[in-house]
């Protein structure tokens, strides 16, 4: 089995009321506990509006706790989906399915082999 991420970026949502979100809600959930009953979900979760992100940095060889400032993007993370499947058809699969759910776009990404360090 192989991990990938499937996600969006909060700007792809686009412009609705809330009526057309709150019209979102059952078909993603039906998604969710589709992957669920399939057992190739992992994790799946929107990032809290608001929440104010910080930052670690460890570069200057000492680890920096921050609270900004942040890199200048028009683009920032807004949910993910991590599942386990079998091959990269399965992939494309569920993240149409969660596109179809959500109605906005997500990308796809196969994570790498963690390497054996033992």
């Amino acid at each position: 089995m192989t991990q990938y991420l499937i996600y969006f970026n909060q700007q792809w949502v686009g412009d609705h009321t809330p009526e057309w979100f709150q019209s979102r809600v059952r078909p993603s959930m039906a998604v969710i506990a589709e992957m669920q009953a399939a057992g190739v979900l992992v994790f799946a979760g929107g990032l809290e509006e608001g929440a104010e992100p910080f930052n670690a940095d460890a570069t200057s060889g000492t680890v920096v706790i921050t609270d900004g400032p942040y890199v200048e993007t028009t683009e920032f993370l807004g949910g993910l989906t991590i599942v386990d499947v079998e091959d990269e058809t399965a992939a494309r699969m569920w993240a149409g399915k969660i596109a179809e759910g959500c109605g906005w776009p997500q990308e796809v990404r196969r994570f790498g082999a963690v390497p054996d360090i033992s």
